[in-house]
Formats: structure tokens, sequence, C-alpha cells
């Protein structure tokens, strides 16, 4: 029986065609590799070198030492976090002019802790992160230790200090009244001898909101609370080494704040249109003084300089006096009244000008020590030694030579702090 003839399948390979097609894909596949291995490796020097740049120019920087205080470091990153906590969103500005009370901040936190460390006073993590739940901060180290800081003054306090201040102690029943010039406090001491009342005259003319509400009458005070009561520390000890019953003569007192000056003023020039003046001005911290340099200036002497030796007004030493084209809304409306009059003569020095809407500082005290005794003490008036105490302890703490303070932030270091923050 005849074999059939066996045709070839269409679309078979004979082996030759399959050892050639078999090498092509095996080269394909090996360029494919090559290729994708070439892109891997783009891929990732590229990742790398963007990593590597965003290492060098944002992360970096975090780990610069900004600040040591006593071999203790802390860095840009824990900087930042406190210029966020300080500042609290505030414009670049602002935040620039924080920049070195921040880094104040954490020298006097972390001296505070030293310290407290070494009278035994401690705050666990735990009372630490309770308070931050409480006042709902964020858990950062800096925060942390901000908090941590406060806590530990509030202990220091309880259990420190308030143990070594006394109860009771030798107090004065003070009058007082505080008056613009010399001649003013002369003039009331001779009313006073005359037999008019201390309470009354206080209350009408005295230029300290305390004294003048009180009639003139602090009460009972113990040494060290006139200083903050009074905003001045000069009253002090003239009280506690004072005569009992006996009116002082006028005490200068160029410390104390006053809501009260005079002017003396000279209008180069109006312009009609535009509702402004040129004007020169020495602003002076009594009628007395303003009645002087008045005398000084008719007598030829140049306004230039007795405004830079002379006035109160901030600025005056760069100004010499001179104020520039003022508008209306630009200044009180004592000195407006005066500068737009149009029976205000031009180039003519004025009169002394009372203003109650500026502050100058200066001016005489009168007092009277009325008692003396052992009182007990005022729980305000331990809130305010307590606070004086605590305050002279840092100002201590923070100046004390043997401390090694270092601080590192340069202009460059400022400038990413404030960035970031």
């Amino acid at each position: 029986m005849a074999k059939k003839k066996v045709e070839k399948l269409k679309g078979k390979f004979t082996r030759r065609q399959l050892s050639r097609w078999q090498q092509q894909k095996k080269r394909q596949r090996i360029i494919v590799s090559i290729g994708i291995s070439v892109i891997a490796i783009v891929t990732g020097l590229v990742i790398a070198g963007l990593y590597y740049g965003w290492y060098i120019v944002e992360h970096k920087p975090l780990k610069q030492t900004v600040i040591e205080v006593n071999s203790t470091k802390y860095n840009m990153g824990y900087f930042i976090e406190a210029l966020k906590y300080y500042t609290q969103g505030q414009s670049a500005q602002h935040v620039e002019s924080l920049l070195e009370p921040v880094l104040e901040s954490i020298k006097r936190n972390e001296l505070i802790r030293q310290k407290a460390l070494e009278l035994d006073a401690i705050i666990s993590d735990r009372e630490v992160n309770d308070e931050l739940k409480r006042r709902d901060l964020s858990h950062n180290q800096a925060i942390s230790d901000i908090v941590r800081a406060q806590l530990l003054l509030d202990k220091l306090r309880q259990e420190y200090f308030e143990p070594q201040l006394s109860l009771s102690t030798e107090q004065r029943q003070i009058m007082a009244m505080f008056l613009e010039s010399q001649s003013q406090a002369v003039e009331i001491i001779a009313r006073l001898e005359a037999g008019e009342d201390f309470h009354q005259l206080a209350g009408e003319l005295s230029l300290d909101s305390l004294t003048k509400e009180n009639n003139g009458d602090l009460g009972w005070q113990p040494e060290g609370v006139l200083t903050e009561l009074l905003s001045t520390s000069v009253l002090e000890n003239f009280i506690f080494s004072s005569e009992i019953g006996i009116l002082s003569q006028p005490l200068y007192d160029d410390e104390k704040p006053k809501s009260l000056g005079y002017w003396l003023m000279q209008i180069l020039e109006r312009r009609a249109d535009s509702e402004e003046a040129h004007v020169w001005a020495i602003l002076l911290a009594s009628e007395e003084e303003a009645q002087s340099a008045k005398a000084r200036l008719e007598a030829g002497e140049d306004f230039a300089q007795l405004a830079n030796d002379l006035s109160q007004l901030p600025g005056a030493d760069e100004n010499s006096g001179d104020l520039g084209w003022l508008t209306m809304d630009s200044m009180s409306q004592t000195v407006s009244d005066f500068v737009f009059d149009s029976e205000t003569e031009l180039a003519i020095i004025s009169e002394p000008i009372r203003d109650e809407t500026t502050s100058t500082s200066g001016g005489y005290w009168l007092f009277k020590i009325v008692g003396s005794g052992i009182k007990k003490i005022s729980d305000e008036n331990r809130d305010l030694l307590m606070t004086q105490v605590i305050s002279d302890w840092l100002v201590s703490l923070i100046g004390d030579s043997e401390n090694e303070v270092i601080s590192y932030l340069d202009d460059e270091m400022r400038a990413f702090a404030v960035d970031k923050a």
C-alpha cells in the first residue's frame, strides 16, 4: 500500500528558522533589559540628586546647632518650632524681630530646668502632657519644654520661694501725689501747711493715676511693692527711711511717666489747598521747663539744638524738632487746633501749649508717712512681692557668669528660620 505524502503544515518553523527566531528574541530581551536598567539607573540618579538637594537645602539645616546652654544643644528644627509657638503665624517681619527674644527664652528655659534639678524640683512627662492636652498644644519637644519651664516656675514658687516670704512684715501707711514741677510742689506744700486737705489736692492735681483715683491714699504697703504699683523705683527708699508724720520736700523723679506735656511750636508755612503745615516743635515735661526753654529761644539759642537737648518727643534727636509737613489728623487735637488756627502767626514761637493727650516723663513727688507697724501682708501684695522675688531670681540665674552659652545663629540661619516659621 503506497505511503501518503505528508504535507508540511503552514506556519510551522524549521529548526534553523526556530533557532534564528529564538536568538532574535534573546537579543531583544537583552536590549530591553539593558534599556530598563539604564532607565532605572538614570531615574535612581535623578531621585538621588533630588534627595541630596532636598537634604542639603531643607533637611540638613534643621540639624544645625543654634544655641548651646551649658553643653545642652538645641538645633534649628527645635528653634523653628519655638518660633512658631511664640509668633503664631505672624508676618515675616514680626517673626524676624522675635528671633533674639525666642533664642533668649530657650536659654532661660534650659537654665530654669538645670537649676530646678539642683533644687530637687521635677516635673514629670505626664504632667507636661496633661498640660499640653489641657491647653490644646502640639506635642513637640520645643513646646513641651516651654510648658515644662512654666510648670517648674510654678512649682518653685509654691515649694521654694513662698515658704521664704514672711506672712507679716513692717509696713508704712502712705499718702502721696505726683506733680509736674518743683514750683507747683512748693506751692502745694504752702497750701497744705495753710490747712488744705492732702486727699483733696491729690485727687485734683496728682498726675499719677493710682494716687489720683485714691485721693493720695496708698494705704499700708510693705517694702518692695511701690515700684510695681507706681511704675517707678524712686519713691521706695525714701518711704522707708522717712520720719512718721512729716510732709516731704519735693522729690524729683525722672523715671515716672505721665499723660501731660507742654509744646513749644513754630509754624513755618501752611498750605491752604491741602490743609498741611510745616511745623517745628519741642515737647517738655512741665510748663516751668517750657517757659525756661522759650526764654532761651527768645534770647537767641538755636531751636534745633534745644530740641536735641530737651525735647521728649520720640525722634527729636534725629529730626532736631523739625516735624515736617503735618496734616490735621496726624497730630493730637490740641496741637491741630493751634497749628491750623488762622490766628496763629507764622514763624513765631508759641506760648507753652498744655496737652493732656501726650506722654512725657519726670515730675515731683510729695508724700507723707501717716503710720508704721508690723502688718500681715495682703494677698495682692504677696503676689507682687513673689513676682519680684522670682524676677530677681531669674535675672540672677540668667546673668550668672558661670553659665556657658554659645549662640551660632548667623544671617543665613536667621533667614532660614524666618522662612520656615
